[in-house]
């Protein structure tokens, strides 16, 4: 079988981008997760704590 040179430079950037990971998805959770965690303190720190000491 004879293999088109345009394929063989396609799958040899595949392969490259496939080596470098997935650095944009690991950064988007990373952020997501750091907005949920301050979402988080605000309700804490603006809802909870004023109300007081449940009794």
């Amino acid at each position: 079988m004879n293999e088109d040179p345009n394929e063989a430079n396609e799958d040899a950037q595949l392969d490259e981008i496939v080596k470098r990971g997935p650095s944009g998805a690991i950064a988007l959770a990373g952020i997501s997760t750091a907005i949920v965690i301050g979402m988080w303190f605000i309700f804490y720190f603006a809802v909870f704590l004023p109300r007081g000491v449940i009794q």
